[in-house]
């Protein structure tokens, strides 16, 4: 999009930034090509000055105009190289012209050099609000924005754009609305076309679409149905009611009657300045053109936008009080054609810079488009909570990529179901902007696996496998097939989580898994079920006690719960309690230790509701019985040792 208040895209985008320009002097020699400046004719403008540089004109004038022709028609690689010799042959040159050309250095992707010029834009114009202090402005952050790795977004460029400028989409109901300067003339009249561009003017189009789930297929395009909303002149940027009764659109200002407005209204110095209308449908046309009260020949009004309740008109302005070439303001919507007094939205949002194309999201988010904050080059797409209610600490957020990129970015909607448009000026597009849509998704994985018993290799069916996040909660449950087969279907990306397998009678088993950042990805494992019964014995890890005691610990508690699962789950079941302890220590010490811990592992059972005819016996046989060659006098390691150490719960019953 070229730049401007960037009110109508590539048609009007540099009136502003122009404006404070037009009240110098012509430079002696080039009185022509300011005219052509002037008017916006930037292509006729920088031939004029070309030729004034090549016969020796190196003056500031020049340089810069050169810079802001190109500028302005988004040739950032020649701006950018006439900007850098203007500012390098004049050091006191504007700091207007520095941020410029940090503007293309980030546009051609060189961001050190950007750096270097934004610290040298602090020292020379330190309460520019486009540079902030409090942001550090790293190749890494460019990149970062830049990155789409965990974004996950589907866009294309929509087969309605043409060769021409199409921009500004605006979705209601079955239908999008949309400004372009297309025409189906063959031969077009050059009193027709827009000097700045050698386009036509800007109209508003209209086009019915259908929507099944993400995909959207587009009928014919026509301009839209009226015949006193587009005129010869320029016409862009729709906002509907939720009823769908009343339009809002910019227009060149003038009179509310056809005939008069398509003359437009100019300021003392021959600019035709923007304004906001509305219209009324009646039956499918719209009807009853009006002026809004605020819009003013001085100044120019454009980009409007409602808040979800239809309350509120939120809109674009140079007007006298804004913080740079064009800032975002509300107005509050009144019966009968009333309107309140339209109020800055501040300097959270607003900046020296240019800030454009307002829109409110249902849950309130605000989105807009600026050349100022942290952004990749000229103009990108940002939002904020700023409207919402409790918001907190006001926050700007860029949306990198892939919405935003080095060409100019702009015009984002979106809508409940996350789809939604933006327009861009990049280069993979049919014409100066384009009109792009896109899917907002969340990227989802699938994990799966089977169960199976670890000692017998066969499959587990009906066992328990949950899905944890990374705190623990259990966010999804599901039994396994008589395969043991289980499969959780909507995982997100770039998460940790843990599966848990359990079974009656069974060990738990866990996995640890880190999803991709890649939609779709698959991860397969498999859970291995330890069974409690094995041989004859209930088998569950060891149980310890603390030094010289005999006194159940948590840690071994927690392993008892085993015991008592097995033992209610098989009624009949009777056991017999065995305790052994290594080798350290006197043998008859270890006798009595291991006794006391074996009748208290007995007792913690009665104490969960074991019959006591169900334990048969509880003995402690201290080092007597060793498993390996870990006895008196023979030096071991702890692990060793530690395998003497244990509890056995021999089942006793044949038929339980």
């Amino acid at each position: 999009m070229k730049k401007s208040f960037i009110l109508l895209a590539t048609a009007l985008l540099c009136i502003f930034s122009v404006q404070a320009q037009k009240k110098k002097k012509p430079h002696k020699g080039t009185e022509v090509a300011d005219s052509y400046f002037r008017d916006y004719a930037y292509h006729q403008a920088t031939e004029l000055y070309l030729e004034a540089a090549k016969k020796g004109d190196s003056s500031s004038h020049v340089l810069k105009r050169l810079g802001d022709s190109y500028y302005n028609i988004s040739d950032v690689k020649h701006a950018s190289f006439w900007f850098e010799k203007a500012i390098n042959k004049y050091p006191k040159i504007e700091a207007d012209y520095i941020y410029k050309y940090i503007q293309t250095l980030r546009s051609l992707g060189n961001y050190e050099l950007a750096n270097e010029w934004i610290e040298k834009f602090k020292q020379r114009s330190f309460k520019d609000g486009r540079v902030k202090d409090d942001i550090a402005y790293t190749v890494e952050k460019y990149n970062e924005l830049l990155d789409t790795e965990r974004v996950y977004v589907e866009y294309k460029n929509l087969d309605l754009n043409t060769e021409y400028s199409d921009f500004g989409a605006y979705k209601h109901g079955d239908t999008l609305y949309f400004a372009s300067s297309r025409v189906k003339d063959t031969i077009l009249d050059k009193k027709k076309l827009y000097d700045w561009n050698q386009e036509p003017f800007l109209d508003i189009f209209q086009v019915s679409l259908t929507q099944e789930g993400n995909e959207i297929t587009y009928d014919e395009v026509q301009k839209i149905a009226s015949e006193v909303i587009n005129t010869p002149l320029h016409e862009s940027n729709v906002a509907i009611t939720s009823d769908g009764k009343t339009m809002y659109f910019t227009s060149d200002i003038g009179s509310s009657a056809k005939a008069k407005r398509v003359k437009g209204t100019r300021d003392k110095e021959g600019t035709v300045n923007l304004g906001i209308y509305k219209a009324t449908l009646e039956g499918n046309k719209w009807v009853d053109v009006k002026e809004l009260p605020f819009n003013d020949k001085s100044f120019s009004n454009g980009s409007p936008a409602l808040s979800p309740d239809d309350k509120t008109l939120y809109f674009a302005s140079d007007r006298e009080g804004s913080y740079g070439g064009s800032d975002l303001y509300k107005v509050e919507i009144l019966e009968d054609d009333k309107y309140g007094e339209p109020e800055n939205l501040g300097g959270k949002i607003n900046t020296p810079g240019r800030e454009n194309y307002p829109y409110i999201a249902k849950d309130s988010t605000l989105y807009f488009s600026s050349d100022a904050h942290l952004n990749l080059g000229l103009y990108d797409i940002f939002e904020s909570n700023i409207l919402k209610k409790n918001q907190g600490t006001i926050e700007v957020k860029n949306l990198g990529a892939p919405y935003n990129s080095s060409f100019d970015d702009f015009a984002f909607t979106i809508d409940s179901t996350n789809n939604g448009y933006f327009t861009s000026n990049r280069p993979e597009g049919k014409g100066g902007d384009d009109i792009y849509g896109f899917s907002k998704f969340e990227c989802k994985q699938i994990i799966k696996g089977y169960t199976k018993d670890k000692l017998s290799l066969e499959p587990l069916a009906e066992s328990t496998v949950k899905l944890l996040d990374e705190s623990g909660k259990v966010i999804e449950e599901i039994t396994t097939d008589k395969k043991g087969y289980f499969e959780f279907k909507n995982v997100a990306c770039d998460k940790k989580y843990t599966v848990l397998g359990e079974k009656i009678i069974y060990k738990p088993d866990s996995k640890e898994v880190t999803t991709s950042s890649t939609n779709g990805d698959e991860t397969e494992l498999e859970l291995s079920l330890e069974p409690l019964i094995q041989d004859g014995e209930i088998v569950i890890n060891p149980i310890f006690f603390d030094y010289n005691k005999s006194t159940i610990r948590s840690d071994a508690a927690y392993e008892l719960e085993n015991i008592v699962v097995v033992l209610r789950t098989h009624p009949k079941m009777t056991i017999k309690i065995e305790s052994h302890s290594d080798s350290r220590g006197r043998a008859a010490y270890n006798e009595k230790l291991s006794d006391r811990r074996a009748k208290s592992t007995r007792d913690y059972l009665y104490s969960r509701g074991i019959e006591t005819n169900r334990i048969e016996s509880a003995i402690g046989y201290g080092e007597s019985q060793p498993l390996n060659h870990c006895v008196d006098g023979v030096k071991c390691t702890d692990e060793e040792y530690e395998k003497n150490r244990r509890s056995k719960f021999i089942i006793t019953s044949e038929n339980y």
